[in-house]
């Protein structure tokens, strides 16, 4: 699929419903959080690495993304001093370092359920013991009339809630829900051996 990072934001705020509150409750739910690494599970245009990196000035980021489009518009927003970019897919293993914080929004719903538990075991290998993971993303809603964002076969696998939390434990994390509006959500998880 090609993404135009000049047409792309006025496209996903259409068809993402409350795409705006779903970016801010994403980088809110990094607050407090001592973040000088930050690695971002699929960069796009660069929306939520701009907020988080707001949020945590002496941060250094890194932001994986298999469109070499969208990277491009990552590139001519965020700053090139604090922020490094990868093409890459998001199966694919992580870049070799330690991290205090992984950030992601819209992209974790793009693997199926057998791969984001891959994702989050690849993570907690690579978030440091005090560290977290905060997703946003489409959700399976427990109630189906909550289902409001189209999904495309072959390319969209949103999993439920419980399915994440549980994948998220399993690999070592204490995830809690800090926010739900219909068939979106945003974790924040923990590594369980943080002090």
């Amino acid at each position: 699929m090609t993404w135009d990072p000049n047409t792309y934001p006025t496209t996903i705020r259409a068809e993402i419903h409350h795409y705006e509150e779903l970016q801010d409750q994403v980088a809110q739910a990094t607050a407090g959080i001592s973040a000088r690494t930050i690695l971002d599970l699929g960069v796009g245009a660069g929306e939520t690495a701009s907020r988080v990196l707001k949020m945590h000035p002496a941060a250094r980021l890194i932001g994986i993304d298999s469109s070499t489009e969208m990277l491009r518009g990552a590139a001519q927003r965020l700053p090139q001093d604090r922020v490094e970019l990868l093409q890459q897919n998001l199966a694919a293993p992580l870049p070799d370092q330690a991290f205090d914080l992984a950030i992601s929004a819209l992209a974790v719903h793009h693997l199926a359920g057998e791969d984001k538990a891959k994702l989050f075991l690849d993570l907690a290998r690579h978030i440091r013991h005090d560290g977290y993971l905060v997703i946003g993303d489409v959700v399976i809603p427990s109630n189906p009339a909550d289902a409001l964002i189209e999904i495309e076969a072959d390319y969209d696998f949103p999993s439920s809630i419980d399915d994440q939390l549980g994948w998220m434990e399993e690999a070592g994390f204490l995830p809690r829900v800090v926010w739900v509006c219909q068939d979106l959500a945003v974790f924040r998880a923990q590594l369980s051996g943080a002090k």
